[in-house]
């Protein structure tokens, strides 16, 4: 049985309701899924999974959140060479360019992403909800 790491960080619900989507979709593939916020996630955890959605919502100028998932993901990249990976997050202002920096920082650390990453502005709709099922279907 393939073992899926959802690893997310939400201000407002709209990230939480898309791990929750992921989640279902990994588990419709019969994955093991694990559910942790970012300050529950360490680089030792990384090892226990075959693959890890993370996600976390456009904050700021379009960076990742940086009071605890910045610093999580930081303590990570290190060892996600090889690591099968997807991102997710949500946005309320301009074009997509933290998951597109994001999705770079994961490639250079050879991190492989198994599918495109989701990102929902706002709330998800049903058309990101059913994205994030198949992107959870897509880590196992």
């Amino acid at each position: 049985m393939s073992k899926v790491a959802v690893v997310f960080w939400s201000g407002t619900g709209n990230t939480e309701a898309m791990a929750e989507a992921v989640k279902n979709g990994a588990e419709g593939k019969g994955a093991e899924v694990s559910v942790f916020r970012a300050d529950e996630f360490t680089a030792e955890d990384v090892a226990k999974f075959d693959g890890i959605a993370f996600g976390c919502p456009a904050m700021g100028d379009e960076v990742l959140e940086e009071s605890e998932f910045q610093p999580m993901f930081d303590s990570v990249v290190g060892v996600l060479s090889e690591k099968r990976i997807a991102l997710f997050g949500s946005y309320g202002w301009g074009d997509g360019q933290w998951i597109r920096d994001w999705e770079d920082v994961c490639k250079n650390a050879g991190a492989v992403l198994v599918c495109e990453s989701v990102i929902a502005n706002d709330a998800p709709d049903d058309e990101a909800v059913r994205s994030c099922q198949e992107l959870g279907s897509a880590l196992v």
